[in-house]
C-alpha cells in the first residue's frame, strides 16, 4: 500500500512500508510520456499484425480493416477513410472469398504464389503506414516498407516455398492443407491485430522466427536438388 505525503504546493512524494521515497511530478511526468507513447506502441502491433496476416492471405486483413473502419472499431487518418466506406468493404470481400477458393485450385496455388509474393509486400507496407499517418512520410514509409513489407514478404515467400515443396513431394496433394493453414493464420492474426494487437506482436515474433529458421531449410533443400539434378 502507498501513502502520499504533500510536501508543498509545488512537490509531492510518496513512500512505500519499506521508506522508498519518489517525486510525484517526476512520475507524473514518466505518466505523461508513457500515456503519448502507448498510442504508437500500440500502432506498431496494430500494423505489424495486419502486416504478417497479409503474408498468410494478402486480402483477408485488408477485409478485416476495412470491416472494422466502417464498423468504427478501428480509427483511421482522413486519408485513409476510403477503407471503411462500404464499396471497400464489399470488393475486399468478394476479393478475399475468390482469393481463398483460388488457392484450393491445383496449380493455380503455385501459380499465385508468384502474384501474391509482391502483392503481399505492398498490401503489408500500406496496411502498416495506416497506422502511422500522423509521422513524417519520410519516416513513415521507410518504416512501413522495412517492418510491414518486410514481414509480408517473409512470411509469404517461406509459405510460397512450403507449397512449391508440397507440390513436388505429394503432387500437390497436401497444397489444401497449407492453403487452409494460411486461411486460418491470417484470421487469427488480423482478429488479434485489432482486439488483441499486443499479442498479435508477440505472435509476429515467433511467426518470423519459425518462418526463418524452417525457410533455410527448404531453401537449402530446394538447393541441393538442383545441384543434384545438374548433376
Amino acid at each position: 500500500m502507498y501513502h502520499y505525503f504533500f510536501l508543498d504546493k509545488h512537490t509531492a512524494t510518496y513512500r512505500h512500508e519499506i521508506g522508498i521515497i519518489l517525486d510525484q511530478p517526476r512520475l507524473l511526468q514518466i505518466n505523461s510520456t508513457m500515456t503519448e507513447i502507448l498510442p504508437y506502441i500500440l500502432s506498431l502491433f496494430v500494423g505489424i499484425g495486419l502486416a504478417a496476416a497479409t503474408g498468410f492471405r494478402v486480402f483477408l486483413p485488408i477485409f478485416f480493416l476495412s470491416f472494422g473502419t466502417y464498423m468504427g472499431w478501428i480509427p483511421l487518418d482522413s486519408s485513409y477513410a476510403w477503407i471503411g466506406g462500404l464499396p471497400a468493404v464489399i470488393a475486399t470481400g468478394i476479393a478475399t472469398v475468390i482469393e481463398i477458393l483460388a488457392y484450393y485450385i491445383p496449380f493455380v496455388d503455385n501459380i499465385l504464389d508468384s502474384i501474391t509474393v509482391p502483392l503481399a509486400t505492398v498490401a503489408g507496407s500500406i496496411l502498416f503506414a495506416s497506422q502511422f499517418t500522423e509521422m513524417n512520410d519520410w519516416a513513415q514509409w521507410p518504416l512501413a516498407i522495412i517492418a510491414g513489407g518486410g514481414t509480408a514478404a517473409t512470411i509469404s515467400s517461406v509459405l510460397a516455398g512450403t507449397r512449391a515443396a508440397s507440390s513436388g513431394t505429394t503432387a500437390g496433394l497436401g497444397n489444401p492443407i497449407i492453403s487452409t493453414v494460411e486461411t486460418v493464420g491470417s484470421t487469427i492474426m488480423s482478429v488479434f491485430a485489432i482486439f488483441l494487437p499486443i499479442l498479435a506482436g508477440i505472435l509476429v515474433i515467433i511467426i518470423l522466427f519459425l518462418a526463418i529458421k524452417y525457410g533455410k531449410r527448404i531453401f537449402q533443400k530446394f538447393k541441393g536438388r538442383r545441384t543434384q539434378e545438374q548433376l
